[in-house]
């Protein structure tokens, strides 16, 4: 795996933590920015071809 692809996919596995936290919190604009993050990830990483797997939030 190369740089690229193991960054991005510690930056999805955080931001999908960060997301799930703001949930558990009740935070719904930290969401809304969390979820925001996440989809713009997941869409670099599907430009680039990299698998994302099953999404944890």
């Amino acid at each position: 795996m190369d740089a690229f692809t193991a960054g991005l996919l510690q930056r999805i596995r955080a931001t999908e933590s960060h997301l799930s936290r703001a949930r558990d919190e009740g935070d719904d604009f930290l969401v809304e920015v969390e979820q925001a993050e996440l989809d713009d990830l997941r869409r670099l990483a599907a430009e680039h071809g990299v698998e994302v797997g099953a999404s944890r939030v």
